[in-house]
């Protein structure tokens, strides 16, 4: 069997706060090869690490992401709404993740969560932090926002991009081609072994979310997906070693 990339999403969330270092951590423990997080900007345009828009599900509070300063969100316990055990944990900033897994052989999936919030300068802000720490070859790009895929790509051809999408698309290879993306990073019930097959051969990897079933992960890989991203990366790591006995 090739190499599969075993991709944490929000680090290993299913067992620690989603988008903390601690998740970060113990995902690489658990054998991730590599890590899927969120990245949105605050107010004073610090770049951090946190899904939803709002501060309410996660950080428990009320507000904005985009409205608070990077010393606010700091200071907000981003570990309590999953355990107490966690409680303490904060919002990282993209830096402190990079230097978790600067000179590890990690692939580092940013998604840029620009959708619903159009951010300005994030882009040029992401890049310019990639570039400065030299991992443009650690890092995939993805969004939901392709517009935001294709700025990436005009202001830094060599770090690759993966479009993010939920519903069956019509040959999404050749649609991704048009915008230079290297990926496709589809919800898993839009994955097709045909499709996977057809983005590979234009040199395209596939890499379905999220996964947690170890049937679904079976099936993923039976499809011949390049990777998956999932809660749980060390019951992926378990099952891809049974497959290669």
């Amino acid at each position: 069997m090739n190499k599969i990339e075993i991709i944490a999403h929000r680090g290993a969330s299913a067992v620690y706060p989603e988008n903390t270092m601690i998740a970060f951590e113990r995902a690489l423990e658990l054998g991730a090869t590599g890590i899927e997080t969120d990245v949105q900007m605050s107010a004073d345009g610090r770049l951090v690490l946190i899904h939803d828009e709002t501060l309410q599900r996660t950080a428990g509070t009320t507000g904005w992401v985009k409205d608070c300063t990077y010393e606010k969100l700091r200071t907000l316990d981003a570990g309590s709404w999953f355990h107490t055990n966690f409680a303490g944990e904060s919002i990282p900033s993209l830096e402190m993740l990079l230097n978790l897994v600067q000179g590890k052989r990690i692939l580092l999936n940013l998604e840029l969560k620009n959708g619903i919030v159009p951010y300005k300068g994030m882009e040029e802000k992401v890049i310019q932090i990639i570039q400065e720490w030299n991992m443009e070859q650690q890092v995939v790009l993805s969004s939901f926002n392709h517009a935001s895929l294709v700025k990436c790509k005009r202001i830094a051809p060599d770090i690759r991009t993966a479009l993010l999408y939920m519903e069956k698309l019509y040959r999404p290879h050749d649609y991704a081609a048009k915008l230079e993306a290297s990926g496709l990073h589809p919800y898993k019930l839009a994955v097709t072994k045909e499709e996977v097959a057809a983005a590979l051969a234009q040199g395209m990897v596939t890499y379905p979310f999220t996964v947690n079933d170890p049937a679904e992960m079976k099936m993923m890989l039976d499809m011949g997906v390049q990777g998956i991203i999932t809660d749980q990366p060390d019951v992926l790591a378990s099952l891809k070693m049974v497959q290669i006995r």
